[in-house]
């Protein structure tokens, strides 16, 4: 029995990959910050028999306190973990700054996959064969990160912040893997393509927009999750860093995972790991 973390694991493809798990009969603890999506997750859980294997946590990801407190909690119920997942992401059409001083695409993108994956390695470590799953846009070069304006108070705009949210959380999985050369953690990053994962945190009418476009062109999340399930049963060889365009691997040494680049947003926050 396998025990996974998935941060975002109430809805589209983080509640499809915790739901996976729970059928082949692993543990997961789903994170997330609706409490009537938890409550159906557990419910969907004990549908599958696995009630005792299932755990919801609530928790504002956007907050570093929060997520603090998702590590904590976690470290007291498992000695080991053999895999985190993060797929948590929303659209904020307005800029919004969290209590901790960060731009809420930010914070949610980068800033908590970055504290969840440095707050559970030492678990992780520990795990079979463990892997750090980031599900995100590798591979798409559109975008920057805005160096001397990280929390875009020049100049917002819905997408540019997810744009920069998923150069940077590129260049996360980058920096960790440089941070952990001898470690047993293996880093994916993985752009699943377009998918029918939900569209509750848009505004109209791009809501309805997506969901028409959806319906059209977008994979279902049982597609979408199948490389992600294959990768993480049996990685390749080779080093700590995997970057995967469904199941088409990247070159690592895209633009977008530069080194230099990463150990400097690193730098930028790894004051992070004081708490």
């Amino acid at each position: 029995m396998r025990t996974y973390v998935v941060a975002g694991g109430t809805s589209g493809m983080g509640r499809g990959l915790a739901l996976h798990f729970l059928r082949r009969g692993d543990r997961v603890t789903a994170v997330g910050s609706d409490p009537a999506r938890g409550r159906r997750f557990l419910e969907e859980a004990a549908g599958l028999g696995a009630g005792e294997r299932a755990t919801f946590l609530r928790a504002d990801l956007t907050s570093v306190a929060e997520n603090a407190r998702v590590i904590k909690e976690v470290g007291e119920r498992y000695d080991a973990l053999d895999g985190l997942v993060s797929t948590a992401i929303r659209h904020f059409p307005r800029r919004t700054e969290t209590a901790d001083g960060y731009e809420s695409t930010f914070a949610l993108y980068y800033v908590s996959r970055f504290l969840l994956a440095y707050g559970l390695t030492g678990l992780l470590e520990r795990g079979e064969n463990p892997m750090i799953v980031n599900v995100c846009g590798v591979g798409i070069t559109k975008g920057r990160v805005h160096w001397d304006d990280l929390s875009l108070r020049r100049g917002y705009g819905g997408i540019r912040a997810l744009l920069q949210g998923g150069r940077a959380t590129d260049l996360l999985g980058a920096a960790y893997a440089a941070n952990h050369p001898d470690g047993r953690v293996r880093y994916l990053l993985h752009h699943p393509g377009f998918t029918d994962s939900g569209t509750d945190s848009l505004g109209q009418p791009a809501r309805a927009a997506v969901k028409l476009l959806a319906r059209i062109a977008a994979q279902p999340v049982e597609k979408a999750i199948a490389p992600i399930i294959e990768l993480m049963d049996d990685p390749p060889g080779g080093g700590g860093l995997l970057a995967y365009d469904r199941r088409r691997p990247l070159d690592p040494a895209l633009p977008s995972l530069d080194p230099d680049a990463a150990r400097r947003l690193y730098d930028l926050t790894a004051h992070l790991l004081n708490l």
